[in-house]
């Protein structure tokens, strides 16, 4: 379940109005797009027009794993995201396959768990982006970095892309109805963000971070850390 991303001052005009933040964190999120390499579409029998995103192609089921402190999003329309971290790694193929990067490079990743709290479906999307050291971006990739405010400037997000990687044990899979993926009520999902650019392959994945900063989730346009375990 893939979504190429790039920081969101770059990214491709998504539909706004849809999901945002109430009270203290307010905004619209975006529609992901899901990649059929990922997911076998099966009717779900429930005769409304949506279909399951399960078969041999979807995400496996895996037990609940060790997460930080997590971090609840409610929307004006009443939707309920739950985010916590799972861990930070590097990998010169995070998603299994694909290129693997130039010698001397790596890619960077982070996992965390997306959970929608709520008693209906609510849009899938991806919240946390990964940050790590400029330091450990090449040179010809620093130009890509992009401050956040409330994010330390030495701090550096690069493009990448999120997928859904496995169903928390009991979790239905995502369903697509019509052009909108969604979670449905009370499921879980690990989510894998990575760089698309590589990095340098000494960095230490105890110095990436993920990090909830979009102004569609905070008011106040300072990032907020999701803290790993």
């Amino acid at each position: 379940m893939a979504n190429s991303y790039r920081p969101r001052s770059h990214r491709k005009k998504r539909s706004a109005g849809r999901v945002g933040l109430a009270g203290a964190l307010t905004g619209a999120a975006g529609i992901a797009v899901v990649a059929a390499g990922i997911a076998v579409l099966q009717p779900d029998g429930d005769g409304d027009g949506s279909t399951s995103l399960a078969g041999e192609g979807g995400p496996a089921s895996t037990p609940s794993p060790t997460t930080g402190r997590s971090l609840t999003f409610t929307t004006p329309e009443g939707y309920g995201y739950r985010l916590a971290a799972i861990k930070t790694g590097v990998d010169p193929l995070p998603f299994g396959d694909g290129r693997p990067p130039p010698s001397g490079s790596t890619y960077a990743y982070a996992d965390y768990v997306i959970t929608n709290t709520g008693r209906r479906p609510v849009l899938l999307d991806y919240p946390a982006d990964l940050f790590m050291p400029r330091s450990d971006v090449p040179a010809s990739a620093r130009d890509r970095c992009m401050p956040q405010p409330g994010i330390p400037d030495s701090m550096c997000t690069l493009p990448n892309s999120s997928k859904v990687v496995a169903r928390l044990e009991g979790s239905k899979p995502p369903v697509r109805d019509g052009a909108d993926t969604l979670i449905p009520a009370g499921a879980s999902y690990v989510v894998r963000v990575a760089s698309d650019l590589p990095v340098e392959d000494d960095l230490d994945p105890s110095d990436l971070k993920l990090y909830v900063w979009n102004a569609r989730y905070t008011s106040d346009r300072k990032g907020v850390e999701l803290a790993l375990p």
